[in-house]
């Protein structure tokens, strides 16, 4: 004869799909080597184009702006803070990330700027002036 098997609450572990999918972001993020890319708006204006990264938390000394012809390429590292106490848990991403944006060719490479304020990277990226047509007189 069999004896019934004794469970507690705390030996078998409940079903929460919230938790399934958190360990697979946390495995899919293991995978990628802790890259990631933060969330962006791009808008065109008259005088340019402006490219808004969400990025709370980062340090300006760890972003990094290139601009390579007309590929912009925005990176940097979002360090782990120091942990106190024991973690319940973590839904917050931290480590390299990685944002890359192919413009138009009216680009000038001069009229660049990159502020940080509040969390949010604004890169800026000038336009050219356009050449606006030109009457040339006729001489004798």
């Amino acid at each position: 004869m069999a004896l019934p098997a004794v469970r507690t609450l705390n030996s078998v572990d409940r079903f929460d799909p919230f938790r399934e999918f958190e360990n697979l972001f946390s495995q899919l993020s293991r995978y990628n080597n802790q890259t990631w890319s933060p969330l962006a708006d791009v808008t065109e204006t008259e005088t340019g184009y402006v490219v808004e990264l969400d990025v709370p938390g980062v340090q300006r000394e760890d972003v990094t702006v290139d601009l390579n012809g007309t590929d912009l390429s925005i990176t940097g590292e979002l360090k782990e803070r120091e942990e106190k106490g024991l973690f319940r848990h973590r839904t917050r991403r931290t480590g390299k990330f990685s944002y890359r944006l192919s413009l138009p060719r009216n680009l000038d490479a001069e009229k660049v700027e990159a502020k940080l304020a509040d969390g949010v990277l604004t890169v800026t990226v000038g336009k050219k002036d356009a050449v606006k047509p030109r009457r040339i007189e006729v001489t004798a």
